[in-house]
């Protein structure tokens, strides 16, 4: 199931792309997150899910809705000034942080020498199948890298968040809402200040890649994404993740006609035998 959610996340960064010219990634952040949280609003109320009930999870929810707008504000703005290929590697920093995290916040959640043997060849996949970053010419790229970073850091906040407190008792809609609705004007804030608007009607691609990010992945993905994270190992479900930008290089082949490389090949026989090595059994 991970499997299949990083497939989807790998065609997310494609929706974006396809999105981005007529609709800003700030106000399409935003507006995701809006409609999103009205659509599972929905599925919430039609399930009889209770939203308002007194359970200790109001501080932790809130905290995870700042992370979950600051992670999306970092990594949209980010990639104004660094590249796609330094931002995507930057950002798959999130499972190092989440592993390192789970060493404090989360009892019994380690990783023994193999495993980390396993994270380390993953990310090494990564770094093969989009290539070595070239250095920055522009003094804002050093910015828009360290931009990326603390989206990954935000990225793993939030899994640790859910996973260490009382947010890991309750539905994963609710907690999927807390993120939604704080984000969701936080977002907005931001397209303010960095004065994006639109100039015109999107597309109906364009309303159609917003369509997938907004229906799918936020509302039906995101919300698997955390039951997994409550039932299982954060550590080891976020190593999976290192499969979303293979995902991604494959989908911009076949969707935007982006070449593939021999490098993907043997990117993707490392990620499987990190993989493999941090899901062994002892």
């Amino acid at each position: 199931m991970t499997i299949g959610l990083c497939l989807s996340w790998g065609f997310n960064n494609v929706a974006i792309k396809l999105a981005i010219h007529d609709i800003p990634p700030l106000i399409q952040s935003s507006a995701r997150s809006l409609i999103a949280a009205f659509l599972v609003g929905i599925w919430t109320q039609a399930r009889g899910i209770p939203l308002f009930k007194r359970d200790g999870t109001l501080g932790a929810g809130i905290l995870a809705g700042v992370l979950f707008a600051l992670e999306f504000l970092l990594i949209y703005r980010g990639l104004v000034w660094t590249t796609a290929t330094r931002g995507v590697l930057f950002l798959y920093l999130a499972p190092f942080f989440v592993v390192i995290g789970s060493r404090w916040l989360v009892p019994g959640d380690h990783f023994r020498l193999s495993q980390w043997l396993g994270l380390l060849l993953s990310f090494l996949g990564i770094v093969i199948a989009f290539g070595l970053p070239t250095p920055a010419s522009d003094p804002r790229q050093i910015l828009g890298d360290l931009m990326l970073v603390g989206g990954a850091a935000a990225w793993a906040a939030t899994t640790l968040i859910i996973k260490a407190s009382a947010l890991n008792r309750i539905s994963a809609e609710k907690t999927l809402l807390y993120q939604l609705v704080v984000s969701a004007p936080l977002l907005g804030i931001g397209a303010i200040i960095f004065g994006e608007r639109m100039v015109g009607a999107p597309s109906a691609l364009a309303f159609g890649a917003f369509a997938y990010q907004t229906v799918y992945v936020v509302s039906i993905t995101f919300t698997i994404w955390f039951v997994l994270v409550v039932r299982y190992s954060a550590a080891r479900l976020s190593v999976f993740t290192f499969l979303a930008p293979l995902f991604g290089v494959a989908a911009g082949h076949f969707v935007l006609n982006e070449p593939l490389t021999p490098a993907f090949a043997v990117a993707v026989a490392l990620v499987a035998a990190g993989l493999l090595l941090v899901n062994r059994p002892q």
